[in-house]
Order: C-alpha cells, then sequence, then structure tokens
C-alpha cells in the first residue's frame, strides 16, 4: 500500500459520521468514525518520513507532510493532509503535539504532529 491524495479524500468522506468522535483539525473540526479503517489508516501514515514518528523523529511540522518518506510529494493541498491527520487522530495513530493555542509559536504557526507506531 501507498499514501495518495486520492484515498486519502475517499476514506476521509466514508469516515465522516454525525455520531462521530470529533476531532479538531488545522481549520475545522470533524466529526468522524473510523471503525474498520484503523489499518489503512495507520498504513498511510507509516508512509510519511521518519521525523514524524514518534519512535524516530518525535513529531514534526504539519507542513512537511505532503512528501512521503521517499522524499516524493504526494500531495499538494493542505486540506488533503489535513484529512490524513484527522484520520490518525480519530483511529489514535497520530496527535497534534502541542494545543492548538501554541500553535503560533511554531514555525508558520502551523502545528507539529506525531505519529504514534502500534
Amino acid at each position: 500500500m501507498t499514501i495518495s491524495s486520492q484515498r486519502v479524500e475517499e476514506l476521509f468522506k466514508e469516515c465522516l459520521s454525525e455520531n462521530g468522535r470529533v476531532i479538531q483539525g488545522v481549520i475545522a473540526d470533524f466529526s468522524m468514525d473510523v471503525t474498520g479503517h484503523e489499518d489503512e489508516i495507520g498504513e498511510m501514515l507509516e508512509h510519511l518520513p521518519d521525523n514524524f514518528m514518534a519512535s524516530k523523529g518525535g513529531g514534526w511540522s504539519f507542513l512537511n507532510a505532503c512528501m512521503d518518506r521517499e522524499d516524493n510529494q504526494w500531495t499538494g493541498l493542505h486540506y488533503v493532509m489535513e484529512q490524513l491527520f484527522v484520520l490518525g487522530i480519530a483511529a489514535e495513530r497520530a496527535k497534534w503535539v502541542l494545543p492548538r493555542d501554541m500553535w503560533e509559536v511554531l514555525p508558520g504557526g502551523m502545528p507539529y504532529v506525531v505519529i504514534l507506531e502500534k
């Protein structure tokens, strides 16, 4: 499996749910139910660079998430990167490193995210 912008968008739409868990995104909050998709979400997150991994880099800027671990650009859209991380947080495979009120002190005012390996 690889990571693709198209699959992230499809999966995000599938997991939107009125009765799901509310997840804080970069721009908006989303109600998500990722039941049954946790493994696929985890596999997509594992294609991001090592700097995002809790055990290797400890987290990295949201702005670097457009590249995969082989240094290929998998998306050029920030909203797709947000969708991936919202899915990851809903699946308990990712989290924001700092709370939203601290993001302004980070480069570009953008959050850092860490991927939690199984």
